[in-house]
């Protein structure tokens, strides 16, 4: 799946993820800053995942862990400071 909004792309493809850029990202948020590299890869294997694009670079990430029927959890959920306040992860159908 893809959606386009402005010039950024939203897409599910997890061989777009930069998982640098998670990891760097989630060792200085206050929920994830303890998490080890090898536990988010993991995590970001196992889950259904999101990235945001401006072209090639990897602006935001967000992660749902799910039974695929029933409940879900949104977690990990990230756009970079620069791209922040732009409604981009609002425009997810």
């Amino acid at each position: 799946m893809e959606v386009s909004y402005k010039q950024y792309v939203i897409s599910d493809d997890k061989t777009k993820i930069n998982v640098q850029t998670v990891i760097d990202f989630l060792a200085e948020s206050y929920w994830a800053n303890r998490r080890p590299p090898e536990q988010i890869k993991k995590s970001i294997q196992n889950s259904l995942c999101y990235g945001v694009y401006d072209q090639d670079k990897m602006i935001g990430f967000a992660r749902i862990i799910t039974d695929g029927a029933t409940a879900y959890y949104l977690c990990d959920v990230f756009v970079l400071e620069a791209y922040r306040r732009q409604g981009i992860f609002e425009k997810i159908n």
